[in-house]
């Protein structure tokens, strides 16, 4: 049977060359196909300055060796240079920081001045945040009660993330690294007790409050994740 698509597709970018590896053909034969179209391809820039190649490996787990030598066939080729390999499959410290953000942990309690309440991933709290109390959380924060303390999601860079509470009163917001206090949300005792949400607004790098009712279900549905 012959096959009808190539193993390997080689696209040129203002910044050079994109390497598109299949993911289902055996290792051999792609690297078969990888040596022959190099050979094949380089007049275009056997002459110019050097040329960075992005390879991109779509879900084909490729190991260090398989890289290495990957690498040293588009190197063989002198104006040639491997900028990056980058692959869809997720290591497995990716995969155990995905696990981490996910989860959900659900408390009943209420966080009293002084005392700090810090979990990874998500947290569902069912009481009140006192002033100077404090809840952190690497994903998202929902408080089902009154929110009057510290509230910090998104610890180690999760800009994404959001808090909500049933009462918006805190005397601090934090998501990442971006800070929003009490002072800046002065409008929030003049609004109806309804759910609320903070979240970072990109275009203004700022954290942003708006009601729960405002999510699309799409970001609800993110929300949870």
């Amino acid at each position: 049977m012959s096959k009808t698509q190539p193993f390997v597709t080689i696209k040129g970018k203002k910044d050079g060359l994109i390497l598109e590896l299949d993911e289902n053909c055996a290792y051999d034969r792609l690297v078969h196909e990888l040596k022959e179209k190099l050979v094949n391809n380089q007049k275009p820039y056997q002459d110019g300055p050097l040329i960075s190649v992005k390879v991109q490996t779509g879900h084909r787990y490729l190991s260090q060796k398989q890289k290495k030598e990957i690498t040293e066939i588009i190197r063989s080729q002198d104006k040639l240079f491997v900028a990056s390999i980058e692959s869809d499959v997720m290591t497995k410290a990716e995969c155990e920081e995905k696990l981490a953000k996910s989860k959900m942990m659900t408390m009943h309690r209420i966080v009293r001045s002084g005392q700090i309440l810090e979990v990874e991933g998500n947290l569902l709290l069912f009481g009140d945040v006192n002033p100077g109390g404090q809840v952190i959380a690497t994903g998202n924060i929902y408080i089902m009660g009154v929110l009057r303390g510290v509230a910090h999601a998104g610890v180690n860079s999760e800009r994404s993330a959001i808090i909500a509470a049933s009462v918006m009163r805190p005397t601090q917001l934090r998501i990442d690294d971006v800070i929003s206090r009490s002072d800046d949300n002065q409008e929030l005792d003049k609004r109806d007790h309804t759910m609320e949400y903070a979240f970072i607004d990109s275009s203004l790098n700022q954290i942003v409050i708006d009601r729960i009712q405002s999510l699309s279900k799409k970001n609800f549905a993110f929300m949870w994740q």
